[in-house]
Parts: C-alpha cells; sequence; structure tokens
C-alpha cells in the first residue's frame, strides 16, 4: 500500500452541522483539565498562562483584592530620620533669606554622618546636595562656620545640573546607582530645575514636575528634598503660602514651611505635614555664632501606638541565644498560649504588621506558600531595638 493510500485511509473527524468540536478533542481537553486539578503544578501552570493572557489584553485592569493585600508582605523604607524625615518626595518652602540654606546643611550633614539632630535618631546614608543657587567658595565659608573641619566623603555637592525631563533624572539615577548607600537628596531650588515653558506655572506642569521627581526618588528609595519659595501674601492654611499652584503639594508626599515673624527674629517656626509621619510644628533657634538652628521645642508630641499583645508574645520567643524561628502558622501559634485567634488571621495579622514587628522588636517576618503549606519565619536581627 502506497502512501497516499495510507493517508486517505487515516480517519478524519468529523464535524458538526452546528460547528463544534468533534468529541475526541473534547476528551483530550477533559484529561488535561482534570491532570490540572489532580497536579497543583499543572494547576498553577495554566492559571499562569490564563493570566498572561489577560494581561495582553489592551483593556486589562490590574486589580488587588482585600483579601490579597492582607495575604502579603509590603515592606516600607525605614525613615531617614526617625519621626522627621522619610523616603519620598518633600517640599522645604519658606521666605528668601529665611534660613534654608542653613537647615538643608544642617540636615545633609547629621545624615551624611549618622548624627542625631536635634531629639531625632538619624540612619546614616550618603547625601547628594545640589546647591544650584551657591557656588564653592560660598559652600565651602557656609560648611566651615557650621561644622569646622570636621568634614566626610560621604557628602557630596554640585552647583549645576540638568532640568526635569532634559537629562537631570538620568543623572540623578547614575548618582544612585554608583553611591547605592544614597538616602537623601536636596535639591536647591526647585524653580532651577524646571523645565521651561508657557505653561510651567498651571496645576498641570505644578503636579507633573513633582510627580516625575516622585517617580525616580520612589523608585531609587530615596528622601527628595525640593527647596522652594512661599509667597508674601498670607494664608489661612500656611501651606496654601507654598509659591504655585496645589499641583506642587498635591504631587508631593509632603512638605515642611519655614516662617519667621520678622525676617530679623533668630527664632523660626517649622511646620511638617506628610504622608508617613504626624503633623508637626518645631520651634526652632539659630544660633549666630555657629549658624546652625538648635530645637526650642515641638507643639505636637509624637503619637505611638499602644503595645500589640500579639507582637509583644511574638517578640518573647526570640532571644540572642535561639534569634531564629520557623515553622507553620498553627505551630506559631502553639508557640503563643496567649493568643487566641486562627491560624490564617494570625498570619494576615503579621503580614500587616510586619513594619512594626521590625521596628520595634527588631525582628524580620517572612512568610511563603510551600507545597506541604505556608511557612512562617521569625529572624531577630537587632536585639536592641
Amino acid at each position: 500500500m502506497d502512501s497516499r493510500e495510507t493517508k486517505r485511509t487515516v480517519p478524519v473527524p468529523s464535524v458538526g452541522a452546528d460547528g463544534e468540536q468533534p468529541n475526541s478533542q473534547t476528551t483530550t481537553q477533559s484529561i488535561a483539565e482534570e491532570t490540572a486539578e489532580n497536579n497543583p503544578q499543572e494547576k498553577d501552570l495554566e492559571e499562569m498562562l490564563r493570566d498572561m493572557r489577560r494581561m495582553n489584553d489592551p483593556a486589562y485592569l490590574h486589580t488587588v483584592s482585600m483579601n490579597d493585600l492582607y495575604q502579603n508582605i509590603y515592606q516600607s523604607r525605614p525613615p531617614v530620620i526617625d519621626g522627621l524625615l522619610y523616603p519620598g518626595t518633600y517640599l522645604f518652602a519658606g521666605a528668601p533669606k529665611v534660613g534654608k540654606s542653613f537647615l538643608m546643611a544642617q540636615l545633609a550633614y547629621h545624615v551624611s554622618m549618622g548624627l542625631p539632630l536635634w531629639d531625632y535618631p538619624v540612619h546614616k546614608g550618603t547625601v547628594l546636595y545640589l546647591a544650584l543657587e551657591d557656588d564653592h567658595r560660598r559652600l565651602q565659608e557656609r560648611l566651615y562656620r557650621m561644622f569646622g573641619m570636621d568634614g566626610t566623603n560621604d557628602l557630596l555637592f554640585s552647583i549645576c545640573a540638568k532640568q526635569v525631563g532634559a537629562g537631570l533624572e538620568e543623572q540623578l539615577k547614575r548618582f544612585v546607582q554608583e553611591h547605592p548607600d544614597t538616602k537623601l537628596i536636596i535639591i536647591d531650588t526647585l524653580q532651577k530645575i524646571r523645565e521651561a515653558g508657557g505653561d510651567k506655572y498651571s496645576y498641570a506642569n505644578d503636579y507633573e514636575v513633582v510627580g516625575k521627581l516622585k517617580r525616580l526618588a520612589d523608585a531609587c528609595g530615596v528622601c527628595l528634598l525640593l527647596v522652594h519659595h512661599t509667597r508674601k501674601q498670607q494664608a489661612d492654611d500656611k501651606f496654601d503660602m507654598i509659591s504655585g499652584t496645589n499641583g506642587l503639594l498635591g504631587a508631593a508626599d509632603g512638605a515642611f514651611i519655614m516662617q519667621k515673624k520678622r525676617r530679623t527674629d533668630n527664632t523660626a517656626l517649622l511646620d511638617i505635614v506628610g504622608r508617613d509621619q504626624p503633623d508637626q510644628e518645631l520651634t526652632l533657634e539659630f544660633n549666630r555664632e555657629r549658624c546652625v538652628w538648635e530645637f526650642q521645642g515641638a507643639e505636637t508630641e509624637l503619637w505611638k501606638l499602644p503595645p500589640d499583645p500579639l507582637l509583644e508574645a511574638v517578640a518573647k520567643m526570640l532571644t540572642p541565644e535561639q534569634p531564629e524561628w520557623s515553622g507553620t502558622p498553627t505551630e506559631l501559634l502553639e508557640r503563643l498560649p496567649g493568643v487566641s485567634i486562627q491560624a490564617n488571621i494570625l498570619t494576615r495579622k503579621l503580614n500587616v504588621s510586619a513594619d512594626r514587628l521590625y521596628n520595634d522588636y527588631g525582628i524580620r517576618y517572612e512568610s511563603k506558600r510551600t507545597h506541604e503549606g505556608r511557612v512562617v519565619k521569625l529572624t531577630l536581627e537587632n536585639s536592641g531595638t
């Protein structure tokens, strides 16, 4: 029998009048589905393929359910200055000659040296200060008057930079790549790096300029301080005095407003508002001999969360002698006799409280799902926290 006859004798599946596929294909599909159900890996692969097809749809909108949020751990970056300065993008506004540049140099120096600022603990890191209204001689003189000869290589200055949308973002990204421990970037002033244009003072443009810088700060995990001016006109809300439209503050993570009653006063009020820190009003006094701002007091005391019995119980499990523990959520509950919640609620609560567990107790919490089920790991990294 020749090959042509062989081909003719192979049965050809028929297609019904309604256009449905033959039963043989349906059976194959059912077998594949049954295999996926019996094999979790196959099922996970099928779900991944379905998700990929959905994501490739131009009309796809990514959503996360409330339960999904609770199932995940979202680690925040530690503050630059506890209770005062956090990663993100912040405006620092004040009238000309009010003392902003002295305070910026003070912030920069303390972060680069890891020295406490007033009553606030500081986390050491590299600082970039774009002093775009200064020259090297003026910087040298100011720093010497403030800090003497005690210098550092972790505080770097530049007196020229490109503008937003014209190369500045690339310059800052390159700097962070070369200095991966960068914590703070100061741009003094915002006006020097703004794009030129006829509508540069519109709400949309203000929001876009700060928005671009915020995306950069978030991607690099740094704090970006934008020094800016205030208007001469008074306002009921001090933050309405920021020069420009509300688009600047709307796009930023927070703002600092520095004000004096009279230009010749040594005392200034520093009002602070932001997403990650409590609203505060600090009273500062300028030491004219040393050219530094000294802390006089805070109108609003920092509010602290009350102790959490669950976190307290978890913290007692680990010691410097036994700094690690891992197991299932059910096994963890057995180690916490005073905690009466379900295992799935336990993991959700620890997911939400992971940052606080680390910041308050120095314990790193990890949770991952394996083929055998969920596994929790606790590691004491800093017993002195």
